[in-house]
């Protein structure tokens, strides 16, 4: 399917507002003696800022109406959007459509005042979309397909020549009932059952094909990995050579998440590699894998680095850095643990050559895995 032209979400698909909103609804909370549990996110996605605020009372059971609750919330926001980071992949996508002058839109259920403020602290993003539009321009939000035939209409094309990229069920919806392709790029993990109805559903912005809708491709791959932004974690090895050695023979030396759930919230799940510093050993090539092992189906989101080298004994407490470089693939689950063990060790391969190009070599000099706690 050839499509002309993209309409994205913003909250959720390009901005990773979500640790910004539980930030606020804490804060918020706090004021009535109550405890934002993060229970009412599924709920609150795509969601208009009044229809999220009548959900909050409702559930909360709070003594206020929703403007009274938006009048409170809205300058704690204000405060903030300078701080909401672009996720994973965003950047890339926006720069590479703007280089080809693919058309895009920007249809968000936030009012267009508040789009405009939160892509003000992106560099470039203003310019690169011919159309903006917000729930406050049209008279019902998403899922009501209205605000993106609105959007087409604005580029100048058929609805059936839009690709959607959206992040949330209601979004998902208008795009379908609008009658566009719709990639779904789930906000919500390990929901992805919710998102049937669209064309096509990804793990993050960073596996986004452009060339399955006839757009043109990305041309940033290198030998099967994709160059990241590197990403810094560091702590004392917790677990790991359990279930790694015994289950899978790879040794895995699994990090403690404290203190690192922003980076796990904001890095979608999947199959990164980069360089471990370890105190006392040096220096190796490692590759990681951060998010659920859906065959394993932790309940928490996990970091699990697996260091290519042999070593002869466990080293439990010992501090390990870590700098992730490039990623590889996206979180899958597997029909039996052979074929699990096979894709590890294939993501190993591929790592272990990558880390000998220049591109990614060069970090294997980062203070950051010389630094170790005295």
């Amino acid at each position: 399917m050839v499509v002309s032209g993209v309409i994205l979400d913003l909250d959720g698909t390009l901005l990773h507002t979500d640790g910004i909103v539980s930030d606020v609804l804490k804060s918020f909370l706090d004021k009535y003696g109550k405890q934002w549990d993060g229970r009412e996110a599924l709920r609150l996605t795509g969601k208009t800022p009044y229809e999220s605020a009548a959900v909050i009372i409702e559930d909360y059971e709070l003594p206020c109406t929703s403007t009274e609750l938006m009048s409170q919330v809205s300058p704690m926001f204000e405060e903030r959007w300078c701080n909401i980071k672009a996720l994973p992949g965003a950047n890339r996508l926006i720069k590479h459509f703007t280089g080809h002058r693919v058309p895009m839109a920007l249809a968000s259920n936030s009012s267009r005042e508040n789009i405009e403020t939160k892509i003000s602290f992106h560099q470039g993003w203003k310019d690169s979309f011919s159309v903006i539009i917000g729930s406050d321009e049209v008279t019902m939000a998403k899922p009501s397909p209205e605000i993106f035939l609105e959007a087409a209409k604005r580029l100048n094309l058929e609805p059936s020549r839009c690709l959607v990229i959206e992040d949330s069920v209601p979004g998902v919806a208008a795009g379908k009932a609008a009658g566009m392709k719709v990639v779904a790029v789930p906000s919500l993990p390990k929901k992805t059952n919710l998102y049937s109805s669209a064309d096509e559903v990804i793990n993050s912005l960073l596996d986004f094909q452009p060339e399955k809708w006839g757009l043109p491709p990305f041309e940033d791959w290198v030998e099967n990995t994709l160059p990241i932004n590197p990403m810094y974690i560091g702590g004392p090895v917790v677990k790991g050579y359990g279930r790694g050695s015994k289950v899978l023979g790879i040794p895995t030396a699994n990090l403690s998440t404290e203190g690192y759930s922003d980076v796990l919230l904001e890095h979608p799940s999947g199959v990164y590699f980069g360089w471990a510093g370890l105190s006392t050993r040096g220096i190796f090539k490692m590759v990681a894998s951060i998010g659920w092992n859906p065959f394993f189906d932790n309940a928490e989101k996990t970091i699990e680095p697996w260091l290519l080298h042999e070593f002869h004994e466990d080293f439990y407490d010992e501090d390990l850095r870590l700098v992730l470089v490039g990623y590889i693939r996206p979180e899958a689950n597997f029909p039996n643990l052979e074929s699990l063990i096979a894709k590890i060790h294939e993501d190993g391969r591929i790592a272990e050559r990558a880390l000998d190009l220049p591109l990614y070599s060069k970090y294997r000099d980062d203070q950051y895995l010389k630094q170790h706690d005295a």
